[in-house]
């Protein structure tokens, strides 16, 4: 096999939710730029057009259907309209996230922590169930779930949602061991900061981004493209023997 071809991804079906923006569309565009079938998901299906539009001016196949991550029912429907119109997934990026609670442990309420745990880690579970269920009916897949370095590294103001990360970790390497032996590979992606509007609270004074970058050998904020190479590498035959890894891309900030 040529290297080039280790990450064509011509005729693969890729999902990738939370793609209206930020890491998510990233990585829908650079999945279909190597020839991925993308279906993009969000709470609602408007929020995806501008990347489905940029995706399609680029010369790539993109298709929008809404799913809220935090329920169980819309991702059950979201399976079925895969099973309908494609018939197949290749692969699955669990990206969709929520944190709506900035603040001490202390403080965390019962709703908030509620929505964060539905949306971070129950519904990436059974979307890898899900596509896992497809997957092995079809001889194999990948799945990527999308983490955080505040997994490994607890920050301050946001111990619901690092917390969820973590179990996102642990259930990445179970679903890998569970899973290999039906071909599917699983993986997880530990993004540090990155310039979104997700993370916007991180960042939202000049010495907060100073206090970062000083703490970041390469010397910069990340960008969503940074994060979308490391889901191309896992999606495609170029990591084909790589399954239950976690790869931090924090700029070196946790090296």
């Amino acid at each position: 096999m040529k290297p080039d071809d280790l990450f064509d991804l011509t005729g693969r079906v890729a999902l990738v939710s939370g793609a209206s923006r930020g890491i998510g569309a990233a990585i829908a565009s650079t999945l279909a730029a190597y020839g991925a079938r993308v279906l993009l998901t969000s709470r609602r299906a408007e929020s995806c057009d501008a990347t489905a539009q940029a995706i399609r001016a680029a010369g790539g196949e993109a298709h929008v259907h809404a799913c809220h991550n935090g329920d169980l029912a819309q991702i059950e429907e979201l399976h079925q309209w895969i099973g309908t119109e494609f018939g197949r997934l290749d692969v699955l990026v669990n990206n969709a996230g929520t944190n709506p609670m900035y603040g001490s442990v202390l403080e965390a309420d019962p709703a908030g922590f509620a929505k964060t745990v539905d949306v971070n880690f129950r519904g990436y579970w059974f979307m890898c169930q899900h596509a896992a269920r497809r997957m092995q009916a079809q001889g194999g897949g990948s799945i990527i779930n999308i983490a955080s370095v505040a997994a490994e590294h607890p920050m301050d103001g946001i111990g619901v949602y690092g917390a969820t990360k973590a179990a996102v970790v642990n259930l990445t390497l179970a679903f890998a061991r569970e899973c290999g032996p039906m071909n599917i590979r699983v993986n997880a992606v530990l993004p540090g900061l990155v310039k979104t509007r997700f993370a916007a609270a991180l960042q939202s004074s000049e010495a907060q981004r100073t206090r970062v970058i000083d703490a970041t050998p390469l010397r910069r904020i990340g960008d969503p493209e940074d994060i979308a190479g490391a889901v191309l590498y896992f999606a495609s035959d170029a990591s084909r023997y790589t399954t239950g890894a976690t790869l931090r891309i924090d700029g070196g900030m946790y090296a």
